[in-house]
């Protein structure tokens, strides 16, 4: 069972600055839904690099794991496999290219692979809502962290 969601933004931030925020993994807890617990190995990102991080409120702990399966600097591509709980894995492909030297286009599409049978109905129904609303939720956060730096506010410390 498959759940596709596609947001898409134009950023007021020149395209080297989204660049780094989409390979610094370190750094995405200031800005994405997810507390970064270790980036293996650490640095910038590469192909096969793996993050573990855990998502949800304070009090609750999912584990997430992101392994990026492409990066291509050239034409902005980045892809990654996000393994969520309850049995879903993201197909997440992003994209960026540059509309000018301070703006830039921002593409995101997150195919959600859910649970097959009932258990991946019940998923469906109890995460409807964020199955649309995260990934658009995770591009506004990538967003306005790129412009708060473009105003001089650094968020990777």
């Amino acid at each position: 069972m498959a759940h596709i969601s596609c947001p898409t933004a134009l950023v007021n931030a020149p395209l080297h600055i989204v660049w780094k925020l989409f390979t610094e993994p370190a750094g995405w807890t200031e800005f994405f839904d997810i507390r970064v617990m270790r980036v293996d190995p650490p640095g910038s990102a590469i192909v096969g690099q793996r993050v573990y991080g855990e998502s949800g409120p304070g009090f609750m702990h999912f584990r997430v794991t992101i392994d990026y399966t492409e990066i291509d600097q050239t034409r902005g591509k980045i892809g990654m496999i996000v393994k969520l709980p309850l049995g879903i894995t993201v197909r997440e492909d992003l994209s960026c290219s540059a509309v000018g030297y301070n703006q830039c286009r921002v593409n995101y599409r997150c195919d959600f692979d859910l649970p097959t049978g009932g258990r991946g109905a019940i998923v469906r129904l109890l995460l409807r809502r964020e199955l649309n609303f995260g990934p658009a939720d995770s591009l506004t956060r990538l967003k306005r962290a790129a412009e708060l730096q473009v105003c001089g506010v650094n968020l990777l410390l």
